[in-house]
């Protein structure tokens, strides 16, 4: 088993490799090669561990977005938010179980509500790789962001609600929603406490290596806590990840620069795994509805696939427009978004590995030791669901966004912004060197070091301020343009003087990580772009 989720592994890595390469959405492409691998005579294929995604590939996930989400952008779209990430998946829940309820032959309704909270959840992430890609405005990304931290939160809560109605456990509407609010405190308080006592930890630490390794183990942690403690894992892997994303401004810069490259590697690594091993489970899926009616089971899937992009739609418009027209003036800023956003927005609604996951969680027995309704329906729905979202809006999602021209120019703001703060920045800076001049003699040797410094602050802000006009491909290149250029050049050369040294047997390895790493860290400097 281990070894084949180990080709499975590298396998999803050089998929996902040549996808990045060619330009290409991976996703689909990978969930494309495990239907083929699981389909090789004779080739040992893992069947999916509902444990091996909850625990140990969503938490670094949810990890990560969170760190790379903006607590401000987020507060202030808090209601859109929460209309996508705990609305949605509640009356996805509903609609798509009465869906299944009157369409799945022998199908009650209490497993018919499993299968609207197993997909309820969007996967949010294949979307927001398309909107980098294609430059979806800011709020879009804010809203698809924010609605990928919580509505897995959302929709498994009410999954395990379902699901205990399902087997036998009574539960009444109170409970479950009391439960639902006890799971959201309790994760959000469980976050927290994670959050601060790791910020604390951290700064106490200044070391770097180990900063960062505490950094990888905080997901698992407080996952596991937090469902030990019977409070949503969910909720508290975002909570401290939203936390830690705005106290790491205060680690040095060292922690900063390892944290997110182990980070998006850690990324790269799970999502490819996650989609190809989506593909691998066809073989475990057709076994269990062997001997059922194919045009029957067209048909119910066809009618949930159906429910679950339209919903959306019945869903999102109504959110998008109506508190705005009811509460005109009364629930502060929030601007009217435009109906093409929204139907993106709408169109987003790919389906992922959670919802399998989920599905392969469902037990096969009730409490009564009777075999639970329609479960291997209810995982073939699942996946047609997963396959099916993945190959109509993953698919079109980028031709809809350029169709619609549903584009923004934050960048440019950005630009602007960035040049304002540089150059108070570097004002600032100048400030305090006319301090530290004035304390020296006019033949103290350290003076050159302040000229040195002078020139340094001013290329910083005359960078900024040259990248708001037009591009060199109008005007040419710009004189510090040159300048960064040539020191480049300059850096290499001198990399390439280092190795020689070494494989002459002039200097040793030690010798050669130390110089450059002095220079790799000379020439990130020297990229200031925004």
């Amino acid at each position: 088993m281990s070894a084949s989720l180990l080709v499975i592994a590298v396998v999803a890595l050089a998929v996902a490799a040549l996808c990045r390469r060619h330009g290409l959405s991976s996703p689909l492409i990978l969930v494309t090669v495990g239907l083929a691998i699981g389909w090789i005579p004779g080739l040992p294929t893992p069947e999916l561990n509902p444990e091996l995604v909850l625990f140990l590939i969503l938490p670094p996930l949810l990890y990560s977005a969170a760190q790379e989400s903006s607590y401000q952008a987020i507060r202030a779209r808090w209601r859109g938010i929460a209309a996508l990430a705990v609305g949605l998946p509640l009356v996805t829940t509903v609609v798509v179980g009465f869906v299944a309820h009157l369409t799945v032959p022998n199908l009650p309704l209490s497993a018919a509500l499993v299968l609207g909270a197993v997909v309820a959840p969007p996967d949010a992430v294949s979307a927001q790789a398309i909107g980098r890609r294609l430059g979806l405005p800011r709020p879009v990304m804010t809203l698809l962001g924010g609605e990928s931290l919580l509505n897995d939160a959302t929709a498994l809560t009410a999954f395990r609600i379902a699901l205990a109605a399902a087997i036998g456990l009574t539960a009444s509407l109170s409970e479950g929603l009391l439960t639902f609010a006890v799971a959201a405190v309790g994760g959000l308080v469980v976050g927290l406490l994670f959050g601060v006592a790791v910020s604390w930890v951290r700064i106490w630490l200044t070391d770097p290596p180990m900063e960062t390794a505490i950094g990888i183990m905080v997901p698992f942690a407080t996952y596991f806590v937090a469902e030990q403690l019977h409070c949503s894992g969910v909720i508290g892997v975002v909570t401290a990840g939203l936390f830690l994303g705005q106290r790491s401004v205060r680690l040095g810069y060292a922690t900063r620069l390892q944290d997110e490259a182990v980070r998006k590697s850690i990324d790269v690594i799970l999502e490819s795994f996650v989609f190809l091993l989506i593909g691998v489970q066809m073989p475990f899926i057709i076994e269990g509805v062997e001997g059922e009616s194919w045009v029957q089971v067209a048909i119910d899937a066809a009618a949930v696939l159906t429910a679950t992009i339209v919903i959306r739609f019945l869903w999102v418009y109504p959110a998008a427009y109506l508190p705005g027209v009811i509460f005109r003036g009364r629930l502060g800023p929030d601007p009217r978004p435009t109906p093409a956003s929204v139907f993106v927005v709408s169109w987003a609604g790919m389906r992922g590995v959670v919802s399998l996951a989920a599905a392969f969680g469902i037990p096969l027995t009730t409490q009564s030791g009777e075999p639970f309704p329609a479960r291997a329906e209810i995982l073939l729905l699942t996946f047609v669901v997963v396959v099916g979202t993945l190959l109509i809006q993953g698919t079109t999602l980028p031709w809809v966004i350029r169709k619609l021209g549903v584009t923004g120019d934050e960048r440019a703001q950005d630009r602007l912004a960035y040049a304002a703060a540089q150059d108070r920045a570097s004002r600032e800076a100048e400030h305090r060197l006319e301090e530290i001049a004035a304390g020296l003699a006019d033949d103290d040797p350290r003076r050159m070091q302040v000229v040195l410094m002078r020139k340094w602050i001013t290329s910083q802000r005359d960078v900024a301020w040259e990248e708001l006009g037009r591009g060199p491909e109008t005007i040419g290149e710009s004189p510090t343009a040159a300048g960064s250029r040539i020191r480049t050049e300059l850096l290499h050369l001198q990399r390439k003087v280092f190795i020689a040294e070494r494989d002459a047997g002039r200097i040793d390895d030690e010798v050669l990580r130390i110089a450059l790493r002095r220079l790799d860290f000379a020439e990130g400097q020297g990229d200031r772009g925004v």
